[in-house]
C-alpha cells in the first residue's frame, strides 16, 4: 500500500523532500504518467524512489528520467527496468509552458511528489526550479528554525 494520505485524499507513494531545500520552486503543475502494470503493482506497494530524478522537455513531450521504481516480483518475465525513462502527460500548452521555462537560465524540472488520485491514476507534481546557493539554503533553514521558534513561544505563552 501506498505510505500515507494527503488531505486532498491522494495516496502518496514518493516524495521528494530534498527538492525544496536544494531548489527555489517558481511554480508546480500535475502530470500523468506512462506507466506499465508491473510499475503500477510496484507503486501500489509504496517502494518508487524520485529524490534524484529530474525531467526534461524534449520535442514537444515532457520526460521523466532516473526514476526508481523497482521490479514488481511476482510479474516474472513482464516485469520492467527500474530506472527506464517515462512519459509524463500533459496539456500541450503546459508543455510549451514548462519548455520555455526551462530553456531561462537556471531552471530546471523537479519531481516534487508521486500519488495516486483518489480514482486509482498515478500522478507525479512537477516544480519548476531554480537551484539554491549556499547562503540560501542557510537562510532557509534560519527562517524554518525561527518559525518552528516563535510557534513554540507562542504555544507557551497562550
Amino acid at each position: 500500500m501506498a505510505k500515507k494520505k494527503d488531505d486532498d485524499g491522494r495516496k502518496i507513494v514518493a516524495e521528494n523532500r530534498k527538492a525544496r531545500y536544494s531548489f527555489a520552486i517558481e511554480s508546480a503543475m500535475e502530470a500523468g504518467i506512462m506507466l506499465t502494470g508491473s510499475e503500477v503493482k510496484s507503486l501500489r506497494q509504496g517502494r518508487a524512489t524520485i529524490a534524484e530524478s529530474y525531467a526534461q522537455a524534449k520535442d514537444g513531450e515532457i520526460w521523466l528520467i532516473n526514476a526508481n521504481i523497482p521490479e514488481y516480483v511476482q510479474a516474472n518475465r513482464f516485469g520492467h527496468e527500474p530506472k527506464r525513462i517515462r512519459k509524463l502527460l500533459a496539456k500541450k500548452t503546459e508543455i510549451k509552458r514548462l519548455s520555455i521555462a526551462v530553456q531561462r537560465e537556471g531552471m530546471t524540472l523537479i519531481p516534487l511528489k508521486m500519488y495516486f488520485t483518489p480514482r486509482g491514476i498515478a500522478k507525479l507534481e512537477i516544480g519548476v526550479a531554480k537551484g539554491k546557493k549556499l547562503h540560501d539554503k542557510r537562510e532557509t533553514s534560519k527562517q524554518r528554525d525561527w518559525q518552528r521558534d516563535k510557534a513554540r513561544l507562542m504555544r507557551g505563552k497562550g
